[in-house]
């Protein structure tokens, strides 16, 4: 019998013995980079004489890998590989598809810090951002596997005189899995082994600015005796392979997280019955946020401050979950605003692999751009209170920025940024506050910082996110602990990590035999 599901504990990483842990795996990685890296479909891996250059974003002179690049053909044929092989897959017992991934989360396990240190190079995650990524996925494979365990077999029903009646869960078919560049271990994962286990096979097209860590994932599915065909490997163009994964007739489900206009284009394109499509294709959606933190006069200023500076500065705000607004109302506007620049001003932006640095880069020069134009509208919006600190000389680096007496319907408070960019709203009071945070189309997560009972139930009511705080920081979901996704333009409110995710990965068959 397997033990309960529990998750992995974060570490503390001024202990030496983490510490020398983590500098290890980063020596050690870092003699690994620059490898070429193959598609694999059907499990023959091969490459095109095209190449996909994944760079550090903290150095970018420094290639962490080449992965070859898909072609369109080779998306069809990833397409009719993963169809030849959903047979045996899914007539294989539940508990041994869920057997591998508890391998493969046991293999995470022993080389977290080597995943780690990948996660560092690629992405420019700290030590802290990258361990709680690799933890991630491997609850997401634990999970799982147990989750897979208990839908299988028959589903009771209300019981009929003469007839034997019940309810199964069968898996959908061939799937795409469309993933993004932020957490490309943890939510790679998560989807590729969700729609896996529950008895699918799948396309996985890893996002172009990080295929590396995802290519390492498929090693460790190999080594967890993954049967070929059930998962490829397919990094390539968006827009080319992405839109052949969508639009293809053999394609039953798509699953994706990245940005809303791509979510919505996939949405839009897999409406389209093409010839020969036998089914109306299923899209599990996760499409980011526009996320808010209220802070009332009751508030714990102290808890209120932490929680705010590392909700929309963890990971360079390059979470979709991030704190991009607080709004704040007008009795403690200035002293939290003064409160929370003064902390924010003490973190240090520097090259990840640095034990010492709160901030690494942002993921490429695009998005470095696209932040900066943020900025430069700022001072017409609002007014910067913290901005134009020290960065490196060499990188994509963005200081930690804070504008204050932003209008509810700006731009700044309107658009997901997706960077280290905080803009703060003045509400007249809790009720103008809780109005402010639901006047953007995203819906995803928000938080309350309040010691007053009555409006956080209200905000428990009328606060319409998919993931909602009470006194603590906006970002940091927990598999089967705060199961995730949202709203609106957030997404189809997935609930990666809760206990109806996988039945998303399948469809309910009811049988009845009279006697």
């Amino acid at each position: 019998m397997l033990p309960p599901f529990t998750n992995v504990p974060m570490l503390d990483f001024s202990q030496s013995e983490h510490a020398n842990a983590m500098e290890a795996a980063l020596r050690a990685v870092r003699s690994e980079l620059g490898r070429d890296w193959p598609l694999i479909v059907g499990g023959r891996s091969f490459e095109t004489g095209e190449w996909i250059t994944s760079v550090n974003p903290a150095s970018p002179d420094m290639v962490v890998g080449r992965v070859a690049k898909a072609r369109p053909e080779d998306a069809v044929r990833a397409i009719e590989e993963a169809s030849r092989s959903g047979s045996d897959w899914r007539r294989m017992d539940a508990a041994s598809r869920a057997r591998i991934l508890l391998k493969a989360a046991t293999i995470i396990r022993r080389r977290a810090f080597e995943f780690s240190a990948w996660l560092t190079y690629e992405v420019s995650k700290t030590w802290p951002e990258a361990w709680a990524e690799v933890a991630e996925v491997i609850d997401f494979l634990e999970f799982y596997a147990r989750e897979m365990m208990r839908l299988d077999g028959a589903h009771p029903t209300t019981p009929f005189p003469g007839e034997e009646n019940c309810v199964y869960y069968i898996p959908l078919g061939v799937g795409a899995v469309i993933s993004p560049w932020n957490f490309p271990l943890a939510i790679m994962g998560g989807m590729t082994v969700a729609a896996a286990v529950s008895g699918n096979t799948v396309i996985v097209k890893p996002a172009s600015q990080a295929p590396v860590i995802a290519a390492k994932f498929m090693e460790v599915l190999a080594s967890a005796s993954m049967p070929a065909g059930v998962v490829n490997f397919l990094p390539g163009s968006g827009a080319q392979i992405g839109d052949i994964l969508v639009d293809h007739p053999g394609i039953r489900f798509v699953a994706f997280t990245g940005s809303k206009d791509v979510g919505v284009r996939i949405f839009q394109r897999a409406a389209v019955v093409h010839p020969g499509q036998m089914w109306l294709k299923r899209t599990i959606l996760e499409m980011g946020g526009k996320d808010a933190i209220v802070v009332d006069e009751t508030a714990d200023l102290d808890s209120a401050v932490e929680g705010i500076v590392a909700s929309a500065f963890g990971y360079q705000g390059q979470k979709c979950s991030a704190c991009s607004r607080l709004i704040v109302v007008d009795e403690v506007y200035d002293e939290l605003l003064e409160r929370v620049v003064g902390r924010a001003a003490q973190l240090r932006v520097g090259d990840p692999s640095d034990r010492a640095t709160n901030l690494g880069a942002v993921i490429d020069r695009a998005a470095m751009e696209k932040i900066q134009s943020y900025i430069a509208l700022a001072p017409s919006e609002g007014r910067i209170v913290l901005g134009g600190g020290p960065v490196p000389d060499t990188g994509y680096f963005v200081p930690p920025t804070i504008v204050a007496d932003v209008a509810s319907g700006a731009r700044l408070a309107q658009e997901e940024i997706f960077g280290p960019v905080l803009a703060v709203v003045r509400a007249r009071d809790f009720a103008h506050a809780l109005e402010i945070a639901n006047g953007t189309e995203y819906g995803l997560t928000g938080a309350v910082y309040s010691q007053d009972r009555q409006r956080l139930e209200i905000a428990r009511r009328e606060f319409h996110v998919g993931n909602l705080y009470f006194n603590r920081k906006c970002t940091g979901a927990l598999v089967d602990v705060q199961p995730f996704g949202g709203f609106n333009m957030s997404g189809t409110d997935s609930k990666a990590g809760g206990r109806d995710y996988l039945q998303l990965f399948m469809q309910a068959k009811s049988v009845s035999e009279r006697f």
